[in-house]
């Protein structure tokens, strides 16, 4: 007994043989080759649905994990080969056709047998050649189910100068474009799956199709209307005729030269208009449908800017990258395992089992964002160099790796295997054996200067567009803030006396926080204050207390104090400032714990 669950109405029809959409059903209408090729070599939008995920996922390519010399020998064999070049245009062929293969050619001519890793010697990968479906066709499938090769053809055939080659699934490097179901059109006696072009097809049409007949309305958007008495009866007289069209185009040159319509007294002119209002929507929402459908975000597809308040498209190319890394994953390192098995032994002679890789990554931050992750990187090593938790030796070389993996200094590998070769490497094991070297004179009195007496610290930064917040709690409700030359950012305040020396120097001269971002308005005791977002105040923070302050908090936020009770009685209403703040260089002060009978408000 077979019982489906659903909503039915027997009134409206609904969920019945009545209901309308009981008749729509699903077709599948495989697309020719040659459509196939005419949409990606005629049709924009089909084109970058092909290609663009296939550059995504070898655009950055992967990064080899091993010692520097195996690196090398390892990407140069890759270059040799050429088989990022290759993947790609097998990728690409793949998406497009429905699949591709790398073929691996070892020098044998046996190919019908099996490709053994085991057996490539050093340079033994002689070189790789792309063929798409078209030209690999194939065999009988592999039904055996203790074949590692099970559910694979047992061989692929290619028709070469009139003989049939035979070539064992092991020496591809299968690439498929959209998989099969197991018992699907095709099914799985195809050994390949279907053109990415396929199930998007028709959105593509949709959304190129009302792109084109916008286009078309644009030559009707004005058209001249002249009414003209009795046109139809006099329309059969061919005297008529001539004379009243070769009227018309005088009118019209006289029209167009002079801005004059000359016209009967009896005859009439207007022009019809056409709006164009909602047809930019309509044409959106038939190109969110295609993005939508290929899977690619709007912004990379078709490279708009993306819509909304705030809107940058970053999360939506987050998730498209998300996306394409799950596809290396999943697609692209199981189809390459044999292949770089293979790539290994060619390049080194062996294959040393602690060698692998991991793609790169796919996002790639600014000039901006980078600085700034170098400069986070660079002060939590300072911190941690200072924390004594870890060993000289093991701190400095993960700075180091840190360093080149980051690309902070160019040539920086080079440079310190130079200078280890001219003996100037820092052997941290031996320092606590050198022997103490008397300093001279001036370089005692440096060592007294930076064993200054401890006592307590006040470190703040002044806020330099300081009259720009004062100008926004004006319109906020305030009915007094502090001066524009008061408003800042404390950074520490230590009770606790610490060496002033220890503390350093800030590597950040002038901090901008950009406009927008969380923002915070807050009740602190008396004190009406915005809190701010910014790891550089908190990092800079922290490296205080590493170097021995105290802190009278749980935790720390950076915040601005406004007011001391100047505020609105409902601080929920006030929005908070949402502009850019400039803080100026750090204030190093001795602690001033009647600090607040010296505060003013105007």
């Amino acid at each position: 007994m077979r019982v489906w669950d659903t909503l039915s109405n027997l009134i409206t029809g609904m969920g019945t043989a009545k209901a309308k959409s009981s008749a729509t059903v699903y077709a599948y209408a495989p697309m020719a080759p040659g459509e196939l090729e005419a949409a990606y070599r005629g049709s924009w939008l089909a084109r970058k649905v092909i290609d663009i995920p296939a550059m995504e996922m070898c655009r950055a390519w992967r990064l080899w994990q091993a010692e520097d010399d195996q690196i090398e020998a390892i990407e140069a064999e890759e270059q040799r080969l050429g088989l990022k070049a290759k993947t790609l245009e097998a990728k690409t062929k793949a998406r497009l056709y429905g699949g591709a293969a790398i073929v691996i050619s070892d020098g044998s001519t046996e190919l019908t047998e099996e490709l053994r890793p085991d057996r490539i010697q050093k340079g033994g990968v002689r070189f790789l050649s792309v063929l798409t479906c078209r030209a690999l066709t194939a065999g009988e499938m592999e039904t055996d189910p203790l074949s590692q090769w099970v559910g694979q053809p047992k061989f692929y055939h290619m028709r070469s100068d009139g003989r049939d080659i035979r070539i064992h699934p092991s020496r591809l490097v299968r690439h498929i474009g959209v998989g099969l179901p197991e018992d699907g059109l095709g099914g799985a006696t195809s050994g390949w799956g279907d053109s990415v072009l396929e199930p998007v097809h028709k959105a593509l049409k949709d959304a190129e199709s009302a792109a084109a007949n916008i286009a078309e309305m644009t030559h009707e958007t004005k058209v001249d209307v002249v009414k003209v008495p009795n046109l139809m009866a006099h329309a059969a007289d061919p005297d008529y005729e001539a004379r009243f069209l070769r009227r018309t185009q005088l009118a019209m040159t006289a029209k167009s030269v002079n801005n004059t319509l000359l016209l009967d007294k009896e005859e009439e002119f207007e022009q019809k208009t056409m709006a164009f209002g909602t047809l930019p929507d309509v044409l959106d929402r038939f190109l969110q449908i295609a993005s939508g459908a290929a899977d690619i975000p709007a912004t990379r597809l078709l490279g708009q800017s993306p819509a909304g308040m705030n809107a940058t498209g970053e999360s939506d190319l987050r998730n498209f990258y998300d996306r394409i890394a799950a596809g290396q994953e999943l697609e692209l390192r199981p189809a390459m395992a044999l292949l770089d098995e293979c790539l290994i032994r060619s390049a080194l002679g062996s294959r040393p089992p602690e060698i692998h890789y991991k793609w790169a990554p796919l996002w790639q931050m600014g000039e901006k964002d980078r600085a700034e992750v170098n400069l986070k990187n660079a002060q939590a090593f300072q911190i941690d160099a200072n924390s004594g938790l870890f060993p000289d030796s093991a701190l400095s070389k993960g700075r180091i790796n840190q360093c080149v993996e980051a690309g902070t200094y160019p040539g920086l590998e080079n440079a310190l295997d130079e200078a280890e070769g001219e003996g100037d490497a820092i052997d941290f094991s031996a320092k606590a054996g050198e022997p103490e070297v008397q300093p001279a004179p001036v370089v005692r009195m440096q060592a007294a200067a930076n064993d200054a007496e401890p006592r307590p610290l006040y470190v703040h930064r002044k806020v330099l567009n300081g009259a720009a917040i004062r100008a926004w709690a004006k319109t906020q409700g305030f009915t007094s803030t502090l001066e524009a030359s008061d408003l800042h950012v404390t950074i520490a305040f230590s009770r606790q006396p610490l060496d002033w020396m220890k503390v350093g120097e800030s590597w950040e001269e002038e901090i901008k926080i950009a406009a927008g971002g969380p923002r915070v308005m807050e009740q602190f005791g008396e004190a009406t204050v915005l809190l701010i977002p910014s790891r550089s105040l908190q990092w800079r923070h922290e490296e205080i207390k590493a170097a021995g302050a105290s802190w009278d908090h749980e935790e720390y936020q950076p915040h601005i104090t406004i007011s001391y009770g100047g505020a609105p009685a409902d601080l929920s209403a006030v929005e908070p400032y949402q502009g850019e703040i400039v803080l100026g260089p750090e204030v190093f002060e001795p602690l001033d714990l009647d600090w607040k009978a010296k505060v003013t408000e105007a």
